[in-house]
């Protein structure tokens, strides 16, 4: 049995709450200079400039390179070897969370009651997600998320017949219908199977993961490559005002389903995709 400290965990997730704040990934860095050579539209090529030119502000000066700095959603996969010492997990996870947004001067954008909106004015609490693994490791995941394109989102539970067409489909009308509202260009997560909740789960998990990376199974791979290339041919374009630019990259993943069933859920992420994780 390992010990790790809530001390420990609250530092980690207190400097990634900022980090992931001031700092662009990598992948999406080089997709954002990669489509910048590709767009045709001149309004289009300079927005992407100025999205780029925004980044390296953001990292240089280290200040948010968005105004909404986001709800902190945290997947946590615990080693089963793992005992927290000092505290509990999930209170270590908000404390680190308040500290972030505190020190970092980050925007507090969390409302106790959905419909009383009384501010937090700490950014607590966060949406966590835990999973049991093998091991002695704890790795933690912020993903902190702004809701210009949280609220794009949106579910469906298709009939097994309507396939992979389907889900084409209803992802293709998503992205339509959000247009301008996500601050394109944006990355889009598919979840396909499980139930509701669970492609919800799985459709924001998918977006942790490395744009440049693909789906190992052949067929959704080719889904992914579909997808972003339908998405791109939309025309919304930088910020909606017309290009090839409209996404970044899409992540699906799928898990297994019930027979009666085909849900899918398309989460939508500006081109920032603010993630970043660490293994303790």
């Amino acid at each position: 049995m390992r010990e790790i400290s809530v001390e420990t965990i609250i530092d980690h997730v207190k400097d990634m709450c900022i980090e992931s704040n001031f700092v662009l990934s990598e992948d999406i860095k080089e997709a954002l200079d990669t489509y910048k050579s590709k767009e045709v539209s001149e309004t289009g090529k300079n927005i992407l400039f100025d999205i780029i030119q925004n980044a390296e502000i953001a990292e240089s000066d280290r200040v948010p390179m968005c105004q909404d700095t986001g709800m902190a959603v945290v997947f946590v996969e615990i080693g089963q070897e793992v005992y927290i010492k000092g505290g509990l997990l999930e209170d270590a996870i908000n404390e680190g969370i308040r500290r972030g947004y505190s020190e970092g001067y980050l925007r507090k954008s969390v409302v106790k009651d959905p419909l009383e909106r009384v501010n937090t004015k700490d950014n607590t609490p966060g949406v966590i997600h835990y999973e049991i693994v093998s091991g002695d490791q704890l790795k933690i995941t912020v993903a902190p998320k702004g809701f210009g394109s949280e609220n794009m989102s949106r579910m469906k539970m298709l009939k097994p017949s309507d396939g992979i067409k389907g889900v084409k489909d209803f992802v293709l009308e998503t992205v339509s219908l959000a247009g301008p509202n996500p601050c394109p260009p944006i990355v889009v997560g598919v979840g396909i199977g499980g139930t509701i909740e669970k492609a919800a789960l799985i459709a924001k998990k998918s977006l942790m993961r490395d744009i440049r990376s693909e789906n190992p199974l052949d067929h959704i791979c080719q889904l992914e490559k579909d997808l972003l290339e339908g998405i791109n041919k939309l025309g919304i374009g930088p910020q909606g005002l017309g290009g090839l630019t409209t996404s970044l990259g899409v992540n699906v993943e799928v898990y297994p389903t019930h027979i009666a069933g085909l849900p899918v859920v398309v989460n939508i992420n500006c081109h920032a995709t603010r993630h970043m994780s660490r293994i303790i």
